[in-house]
This record gives structure tokens, C-alpha cells and sequence, in this order.
């Protein structure tokens, strides 16, 4: 007979397998680049995929406020890489602390990536003016202004106004990869 877990080992225990849904369990991360993102990211994950990036940690309605959570957890396994993509913020305001802090934990000697929002809700310029902030602030820190890069292209985007189409997603995902290739 199978004993149950104590509550704290039971709690770890989900917590651990929620983190390695399908979408993170991919093993190994290819070239140096690791995603955090929500549901925006996680319909462009196999053209991030084509592009390099080994894992992309992505989950539906995720919050900002999860990131620095996300960077320990691959930073504890031994897998975060030199380049992490974090694109959260579509789902709620982004709090100037929590970039800072997912930031401060990927540690001084990987780069940043801060993806500015392509949402219609009234946070995303106030967010968006936080992701600058937070990007200026730390040396290892860029933005990738994707609002910027693609207002102007309807076609890229659902009815929503900020999921992605099949052509939102190429778009997407060769914005990201052309910027980490700027930085070396």
C-alpha cells in the first residue's frame, strides 16, 4: 500500500510537475536561449523552436509576477542559459519590482530580454513604459519592443488584438532571434 505525502511534499511535488508541463519539458537548452512567457509566447513556441531556443516556458493567462520564480527554477536546475526571453504582462500589470528581480536572478553574466505588450487593455503603456525603465536600469537588460515592431500589422494578430496568427508568430519569433543576435 502506498503511503500519501506529508502536505509540504505533496505541494512540491505539483508545483514541480506543473513546471514541467509539455510545453518546458523539452530537456536540454540548444543555443542559449530560454523563453518565460505566457499564451503569447506559447503559440509561437515551435517557431522559437526553429530559431533556437531549446526550451520555451509558456503557460496560459501566467502573470508578470511569476518571472523571477521562473529564472531561480531553471537557474536551480543548471539550465538557464546566456539569453532568457521574458514576454509577460498580457495578463496583468507588470510590477517594476518583480523585472527588476527576474532580472537580478538570471544574474550579471546572461542577457535579458524584455518584450514590450501588443495588448488592448489600458495597462499596457504603463507596462510597457516599466519594461523600459527596468531594461535602462541593468547592463545585462535589452528590450525587445515588439508594441512598436508590429501596431501597424493587423494580419499578425486574432480578433483579440494580441494572440498571434501563423504570420504573427513567424513575425514574432524573428524579431526575438534578430535581437539576441545584435548582442554579443
Amino acid at each position: 500500500m502506498r503511503r500519501p505525502l506529508p502536505l509540504r511534499a505533496a505541494i512540491v511535488a505539483l508545483l514541480a510537475a506543473a513546471a514541467l508541463s509539455p510545453s518546458t519539458a523539452a530537456g536540454s537548452i540548444r543555443a542559449g536561449r530560454l523563453g518565460i512567457g505566457d499564451s503569447v509566447m506559447l503559440g509561437a513556441r515551435d517557431e522559437l523552436r526553429a530559431r533556437g531556443f531549446g526550451v520555451v516556458d509558456a503557460a496560459v493567462s501566467r502573470q508578470y509576477y511569476v518571472a523571477p520564480a521562473r529564472v531561480q527554477y531553471w537557474k536551480r536546475l543548471g539550465k538557464l542559459p546566456k539569453n532568457v526571453v521574458i514576454h509577460l504582462g498580457n495578463n496583468g500589470t507588470v510590477r517594476a519590482s518583480d523585472c527588476s528581480h527576474a532580472v537580478q536572478a538570471a544574474g550579471i553574466h546572461r542577457h535579458v530580454f524584455l518584450v514590450t505588450l501588443k495588448v488592448p487593455r489600458s495597462w499596457r503603456a504603463v507596462d510597457n513604459h516599466r519594461l523600459r525603465l527596468c531594461a535602462r536600469r541593468f547592463a545585462n537588460a535589452y528590450l525587445i519592443d515588439w508594441y512598436a515592431d508590429s501596431h501597424d500589422h493587423p494580419g499578425w494578430f486574432a480578433r483579440d488584438g494580441y494572440h498571434l496568427t501563423a504570420s504573427g508568430q513567424t513575425a514574432y519569433a524573428w524579431l526575438v532571434a534578430r535581437r539576441i543576435a545584435a548582442v554579443r
